[in-house]
């Protein structure tokens, strides 16, 4: 007991303990396993996108604070994705806003956002930091389960949109969306988006939209909900140079929205980091007019990678739900006669010398989660063969 007689920790994050992602890797570390949990690429992006960031360093360019809201040249570099990838226009002055990475820009967000006692719907499941960020933020997170579908030609997980609408009370003030999502790599279609959209507009919704996975897909469309008709004055859109130009230690993301919603997005930023990443702006800036062509080679190159990793996790004997999107693969570990992610993940590393994350961390209802396993695939060929190899033991 701490003095005064009360615990340390705040009582909105007492349920929140060191993260699986610490937890795992650690135990990566702790047995020589290979780490296929946390989600981060083994080899850097592009070269002239790492020089871009020496140049700024050495030409002085963000070594002391630069602009609060971001520096002019990333934030008219995001403003001209948005034009050039979705015909989004904003004013990059006043609707773009740089964050230290997509994590900040969440937090930031439903803080600025959310009073006391409001609700948040998110899809369930979803990335660990909404549910502590909805709860910082005084919020009651309200999930709606995607939920998986085995009966098609490839399994996936769906969103039911009666259980959307049904989920809106007057309390709600607030939808969370990801898409492309983690873990679950479910990619959400134009008409599953337009119906988001329509019950938002009836219902005068807000809408936090995570779309840091946006480069990311495979045989699927991303399309951003601020680009429905009505939606752009009701949507804040996070973006995130770590996923799409593998340099995910740099930390920069950025807010697009209407000037009024990133104003109050910026209004709680200020007090959280304030500015970060100075140097690596400007090579993000340089980044994001990359040429089609990378963004085309990233996406090929990952979609090699998933298909690698999914044939290794079917002929071990997983259940496997081939991603649309991100770089994730969920697995379902019940047809290895398994039906606990946490002890299966936690064992795995002495049985066969890999590490995996259970998807029931990401969920409230942890027993609808509770069989489902992700794999990262965001590493080298010869990593993923190795670890195929290894859970090939898995099969008997």
């Amino acid at each position: 007991m701490a003095p005064m007689g009360r615990p340390l920790l705040n009582r909105r994050l007492a349920a929140f303990g060191t993260t699986i992602f610490a937890e795992m890797s650690a135990l990566a570390v702790e047995t020589g396993s290979i780490n296929l949990g946390q989600g981060f690429p083994d080899s850097d992006g592009p070269e002239e996108v790492r020089e871009a960031a020496v140049r700024a360093l050495r030409d002085g360019r963000g070594n002391q604070y630069p602009p609060g809201p971001g520096v002019p040249e990333l934030r008219t570099a995001v403003a001209e994705h948005q034009r050039r990838w979705y015909g989004l226009s904003y004013d990059p002055d006043r609707e773009v806003l740089v964050t230290a990475g997509a994590t900040e820009a969440i937090a930031a967000s439903l803080l600025a956002l959310l009073e006391p006692g409001d609700e948040v719907i998110a899809l369930e499941p979803y990335y660990d930091s909404y549910a502590a960020c909805i709860a910082m933020a005084g919020g009651t997170r309200v999930p709606v389960t995607l939920r998986p579908d085995v009966t098609g030609p490839r399994p996936a997980f769906r969103l039911d949109l009666d259980e959307l609408r049904a989920a809106v009370t007057d309390r709600t003030r607030l939808i969370l969306l990801n898409t492309p999502h983690n873990p679950t790599g479910t990619v959400l279609t134009r008409e599953e988006l337009a119906a988001v959209a329509e019950l938002a507009a009836e219902r005068d919704l807000l809408v936090v939209t995570d779309e840091v996975y946006e480069h990311l897909v495979f045989g699927a469309e991303h399309t951003p909900l601020a680009s429905f008709p009505g939606m752009r004055e009701r949507t804040v859109t996070i973006g995130s140079a770590g996923k799409t130009f593998s340099f995910t230690g740099w930390k920069v993301g950025w807010v697009t929205g209407s000037a009024e919603l990133v104003a109050a997005v910026r209004s709680a930023k200020q007090f959280l980091t304030y500015v970060s990443s100075g140097p690596f702006q400007y090579a993000v800036a340089e980044a994001l007019r990359l040429p089609d062509s990378y963004f085309h080679t990233i996406r090929e190159d990952l979609l090699a990678k998933r298909d690698l990793l999914a044939g290794g996790l079917a002929d071990a004997g997983f259940t496997v739900f081939r991603p649309s999107g991100t770089y994730f693969i969920t697995t379902d570990i019940r047809p290895l006669g398994e039906t606990d992610g946490f002890a299966f993940c936690r064992a795995l590393p002495e049985r066969c010398g890999v590490v995996a994350i259970p998807n029931a961390v990401f969920y409230d209802h942890q027993d609808q989660g509770a069989p489902f396993v992700r794999f990262a695939f965001c590493k080298r060929e010869s990593v993923l063969e190795e670890a195929a190899t290894r859970l090939k033991s898995l099969a008997g």
